[in-house]
Order: C-alpha cells, then sequence, then structure tokens
C-alpha cells in the first residue's frame, strides 16, 4: 500500500458489467490528474453503458461547493466545432447544400479579398486560409452576431485557399454560423436545438437558454499534473511549438487571439452567444448521445447520418503540418480524425476535442459513442490527460488500438 494518501470524491452514476475499467479510470482523474468537477457517459450500439459524473459543479470553488449533478453541463470549448459540423452534413444529406460550391455562391459578400474559389469543403476542412483576423474581435463583438461575419468576408486568406490546412480555432465561428444562416433562415443555434437537440431529448446547445444557466458550472483554469515517472511516453511540445504560442505575431498565437481581449466564457452573455468554435455547452451524457444518433438508431430514433454521410464525415480532407497548430493533425469534414495529435476511439473514428479536456467522438466500426466535460481546464489543446486514460480503459474492454499519451 502507498504511502501517499489520494483524494477521494464521491463518483455517481452507472456502469455496465464489463465496462467497470472506465469507472477506474474517471475516478483516478480526481486522484492523479488534477481532476476537480467532470462527467463521462458512453454508448455502445445506441444503449447507454456508462453514465458517472462527480467533483464540484465550479471548477473554481472555495469553501463549501456545490457537487456536480446528474444534470449539470459545461462549456466544451471547441469540441463544439464536432457538434456544429453535424448542420452542414445533414443540409448536404437533405440536397440544401453542396460541399464543392464556392462558398460565395451561398453568401456573396464573401468573395471579397481573393476569396472567390473558396470552397464549402474548404471551409469545414480547415483550408479556406483564414485562421487569423488582421483585426482581432472584441468580446463584444464576437458575439453581436455582425461583426464576425462581416471581418472574415472582408479577410484575405494567409494561404492559397484549398492548398494547405491549419486550425480555423476562433473564425470557424464565424464562417459556419452565418454559412447556415444564409442557406436556412435560422442560426446555427436555432438549427441544432430544433433539428437535433430537441428530438433527441439533449441537454446541449449552441447559445444557452436563460433557464439553463444556472446548470451550467464555472471553468477555472488549473495546472496540468507532472505524470508520474515510468508511464511511458508524454507528449511534449516541440520547442517551435511552445515558441509559436508564446510569440504573439505568429499565425498560432494569433488564431487563438482573434478575441481579444480573451472572452469571459464564464459571463452568461458569452454561454448566450451562437459561437460554434467555442461556446457549446453540454452534459457529457448529450454528447454521447448526439454521437451515438450520427451511427445508429438511439431509443427509437432513426440515425441522423445516412451511410454516405457518415463516410464523408470521416473520410480525411486535410492531414500534415497543421500550420497553426504545428502539429499533424487530421480532419475529416468539420470533424478530427483519430491520430497521434487527437486520439479518439481508434482507426475510422471522428469527433473533436475542446482545449483543456473536453471531448466528443464515434467509431461506426465498433458502436462506441464517448462524451466528456470537465471544469478544469489544463494546458492542453487536443489530447487531455483524463479522456484519454478513460479512452485506453475502453480500449481494453472493446478491442480498439488506442494511443499513449501519457
Amino acid at each position: 500500500m502507498s504511502g501517499k494518501q489520494e483524494s477521494v470524491v464521491d463518483v455517481q452514476g452507472t456502469v455496465e458489467d464489463g465496462f467497470e475499467p472506465v469507472r477506474d479510470a474517471f475516478v483516478a482523474n480526481f486522484a492523479r490528474r488534477g481532476e476537480r468537477g467532470a462527467a463521462v457517459a458512453v454508448y455502445q450500439n445506441g444503449r447507454k453503458v456508462v453514465d458517472l459524473w462527480g467533483g464540484t459543479k465550479d471548477g473554481d470553488a472555495q469553501g463549501e461547493a456545490a457537487p456536480w449533478e446528474a444534470g449539470t453541463a459545461q462549456v466544451i470549448r471547441s469540441a463544439s466545432k464536432g457538434i456544429a459540423a453535424v448542420v452542414p452534413l445533414l443540409l448536404h444529406q437533405r440536397g440544401q447544400l453542396d460541399l464543392d460550391a464556392p462558398v460565395g455562391t451561398y453568401w456573396p459578400e464573401f468573395k471579397a479579398a481573393g476569396k472567390e474559389r473558396v470552397l464549402v469543403r474548404h471551409l469545414l476542412s480547415h483550408r479556406a486560409g483564414l485562421p487569423v483576423l488582421d483585426t482581432p474581435l472584441t468580446p463584444a463583438e464576437a458575439i453581436d452576431g455582425v461583426s464576425g461575419p462581416a471581418a472574415v468576408a472582408a479577410q484575405a486568406p494567409v494561404w492559397e485557399p484549398g492548398t494547405e490546412h491549419g486550425y480555423h480555432a476562433q473564425t470557424y465561428s464565424w464562417l459556419l454560423g452565418e454559412l447556415v444562416r444564409r442557406i436556412t433562415g435560422r442560426t446555427i443555434g436555432n438549427w441544432i436545438a430544433e433539428e437535433i437537440s430537441g428530438p433527441l431529448g439533449l441537454d446541449l446547445w449552441l447559445g444557452l437558454p436563460e433557464a439553463a444557466q444556472s446548470r451550467v458550472g464555472r471553468l477555472a483554469a488549473v495546472e496540468t499534473p507532472a505524470p508520474p515517472a515510468a508511464t511511458g511516453l508524454r507528449v511534449r511540445p516541440k520547442p517551435s511549438v511552445a515558441e509559436a504560442y508564446a510569440d504573439p505575431d505568429s499565425l498560432t498565437s494569433r488564431a487563438f487571439a482573434a478575441i481579444s481581449p480573451a472572452p469571459d466564457e464564464n459571463d452568461p452573455a458569452y454561454r448566450a452567444a451562437e459561437l460554434p468554435a467555442s461556446a457549446g455547452i453540454a452534459t457529457a451524457r448529450s454528447l454521447a448521445r448526439c454521437y451515438a444518433a450520427l451511427i445508429g438508431p438511439v431509443d427509437g430514433h432513426p440515425r441522423l447520418f445516412a451511410p454516405a454521410t457518415l463516410t464523408l464525415a470521416r473520410t480525411e480532407e486535410s492531414a500534415g503540418l497543421d500550420r497553426t497548430l504545428l502539429v499533424h493533425t487530421r480532419f475529416g469534414l468539420g470533424f478530427m480524425l483519430h491520430g497521434a495529435a487527437a486520439p479518439l476511439l481508434g482507426p475510422g473514428s471522428f469527433g473533436h476535442p475542446g482545449r483543456g479536456g473536453a471531448l466528443a467522438a464515434a467509431d461506426p466500426t465498433t458502436g462506441l459513442a464517448f462524451g466528456y466535460v470537465t471544469n478544469a481546464m489544463q494546458r492542453n489543446v487536443t489530447a487531455d490527460a483524463r479522456p484519454q486514460a478513460m479512452l485506453r480503459a475502453l480500449s481494453h474492454v472493446v478491442g480498439f488500438p488506442a494511443v499513449s499519451v501519457r
């Protein structure tokens, strides 16, 4: 028995027989990996097999802290991008959107500054050359529904669209949101509420309603604990990557600073905004349920993605050195694909991480769908140790190959 006493957290929820290793990994996150409050859910073949939560509702809680409850939701940062990507793919499936059409076909003002040949496909696969804004938006401008679309429509690409890829960390919000509005006449948040969250009974919002504000925990930045010695490979940033994040003039820093100063993610006004790059809010079980519905029927609801659409979601569109993140990334149409930079549910899986911890993904091969949310934002972009520990545990149960992060 170790002489080091680990903290004990009251973890609640349910785990089906055989999936206990996922619970063990979830509990260990609180003791060893700096977790404060979190939830995880797993579906397999349309059936919920893991639904756990624990810790405190607010990551910055002091003193007597409210517990994380069964219905506690959280900001999921860039995991929002995967949920938002469902919209254009369903519009394509319904014949309302041509993925190979120029964006200007639907949004004439977008043709400015050399963007006439930017395709819808380029927006979804981070190949549009628009990860930065020459003049960043203030937090108020970012959420006003007008300034963001106008800024990206006027922005000149920083590389020839379609020739390279680089993560559109913030600009994805206005690019995708305005495209959906031009096609449907609805905001992307309303579309998700009416076409996805409502029918599936999801606690998942892009644009949090006032009535649900009290259900959402507060985010807090926390230090990432050092891993124990001799635990295998640990991914460390290369010097060039660290330097890029430290250099305010680098493409990397400018992409993440397209809103400047950084918005307060605990601000009700920010949470009510419809920013598909970063401001989605969900429970873990709703993330997992949503992804489960993409790949198969759930509780009598037919699958959302037809076979051809599912193929589009997980077919590689971009791969190689990411000009923004400076690591090798893989993207399909709006979704990240499994790889060393973003380990998901094994080969053939698709989803999206959120900077600081959140993760959602699905794999039609194994029938798995995974959702994880947290209020403890650690320093990472794509491969947080906490969900990765649960994915490794899940891989032992189901048998898909996992990527060791640390």
